[in-house]
């Protein structure tokens, strides 16, 4: 199980204490309320600062492209460089998340995308091969933040109580689009006024200040030590810590949560990468810190709403799988039929207001699909999640001929991905050989 974190300001129990009680498997292992509340305000400011490093290059394509005179394949080669390193660490980052503690594995991984994202601006000037250099850099900030999500499910599938978990995943799951909406807002303005570098500069140590007071406030010293022969048999997997794979993939609901992940995965970063170019290129004269903006400032008061609604569902009797199908068909279907809207629109009023609707009604796969993996395993939630990857994102943007053909593709998928869903999902718990409860 992975070790807990319990917040330095609250004066529950010592971390001796907390420790003690996790290795004897005593004691309520759920996050009290206060603590709840500390660490729901630091992931989503984390996640926050994730798409904050996420969006730069999306937010500065266009300067990129002009800057090292690249062409529009070329800057759909390192947009989607991102996305394949992004794949390759989840499955690792979850396992590990699930043995040693999400926390760590954030902390970790954050340090390490908060220097390189500082850093990136400064090699360009060592270097001559600019397209290669850029690709790799975006692979290696996917391999980073690929372990953040799963390291994510892990520790709330472990300390969040299952009729809070919805809520506070949804609260959490804001921070990607505040994070957009403060690069948007923010990294625009420094675009034009400083120049592509300072938008890196910004996002980067912002970064490393979150992991600095994270690790200061919340976590004791000895909370974060990992020691090395620990941290070494967290990279294989024992027999006492196996996962039943072969349990896992002879269940129609596992393979139902995995397609409709990669499926909303996919087009959710679709839109996110190509949106800003979209726009300059569609309507010119728009300014960057209003596409770049209002989409995702709709998008969060939508997913605290659907996060609240999905807890207050649960907690009124309605079955827990009947709310997630619902929540996906809003995230999934509603939201398609914006995205089609957006690429026969010519007015860039009706642009934003379609864009705005279909980026905020995916937030409700937050209360869907998102959480179903907790329900599913939540022994193994962290190292599932990995499973559900991104692939297809990489490989949908360097296929994409024309905007229509991009918003109908995103459609179409967001389709697969719902009828899968909502013809095998289940919210029964499939990572035990014992009984579980129908819910």
């Amino acid at each position: 199980m992975a070790a807990g974190a319990g917040g330095r300001n609250v004066p529950l129990c010592s971390a001796e204490q907390r420790d003690g009680m996790r290795r004897d498997g005593g004691g309520d292992p759920y996050w009290s309320r206060p603590e709840s509340r500390v660490w729901t305000v630091m992931l989503l400011l984390g996640t926050c600062l994730l798409y904050c490093a996420r969006v730069t290059v999306p937010i500065c394509a266009i300067a990129l492209s002009t800057h090292f005179d690249w062409d529009k394949k070329q800057s759909g080669i390192v947009l989607s460089s991102f996305f394949w390193g992004y794949c390759l660490t989840q499955i690792i980052g979850g396992h590990i998340s699930d043995q040693i503690g999400g926390e760590k594995v954030l902390l970790l991984s954050a340090s390490a995308w908060g220097f390189l994202t500082v850093l990136t601006p400064l090699l360009t000037h060592l270097t001559s091969a600019h397209l290669i250099f850029m690709t790799c850099s975006r692979f290696l900030m996917g391999l980073l933040q690929g372990v953040y999500f799963p390291s994510l499910a892990s520790l709330l599938s472990q300390k969040v109580r299952e009729s809070e978990r919805a809520f506070t995943y949804s609260t959490v799951g804001t921070g990607s689009q505040f994070g957009t909406l403060v690069i948007g807002g923010a990294g625009s303005l420094l675009l034009d006024w400083y120049g592509w570098e300072s938008v890196f500069y910004f996002s980067g140590l912002l970064t490393l200040l979150w992991v600095y007071c994270t690790c200061k406030y919340l976590l004791s010293e000895k909370e974060l030590i990992i020691p090395i022969d620990y941290f070494i048999r967290s990279l294989s997997i024992t027999k006492q810590t196996k996962v039943p794979w072969k349990q896992l993939f002879r269940k129609a609901p596992i393979w139902a949560v995995i397609i409709a992940q990669l499926c909303t995965a996919s087009t959710f970063f679709t839109l996110l990468s190509w949106l800003p170019t979209f726009f300059k290129e569609t309507f010119p004269e728009s300014k960057g810190w209003v596409f770049n903006v209002v989409p995702w400032l709709v998008a969060i008061p939508t997913s605290l709403f659907s996060g609240f609604l999905s807890d207050h569902l649960i907690n009124q009797g309605y079955k827990t799988i009947t709310v997630r199908k619902f929540m996906q068909v809003i995230g999934s279907g509603v939201s398609s039929i914006f995205a089609l809207c957006l690429g026969q629109t010519s007015s860039f009023c009706k642009a934003i207001v379609f864009a705005s609707a279909s980026v905020g009604l995916q937030t409700f796969n937050h209360s869907g699909i998102s959480v179903n993996v907790q329900d599913l395993a939540p022994s193994c939630a962290g190292l599932l999640f990995g499973v559900i990857c991104v692939y297809l994102a990489g490989h949908l943007i360097e296929t994409t001929g024309s905007w229509i053909s991009v918003f109908n593709l995103v459609a179409a998928v967001n389709s697969i991905g719902l009828c899968a869903f909502l013809m095998f999902g289940a919210a029964q718990r499939v990572d035990t050989d014992s009984a579980y409860m129908d819910l």
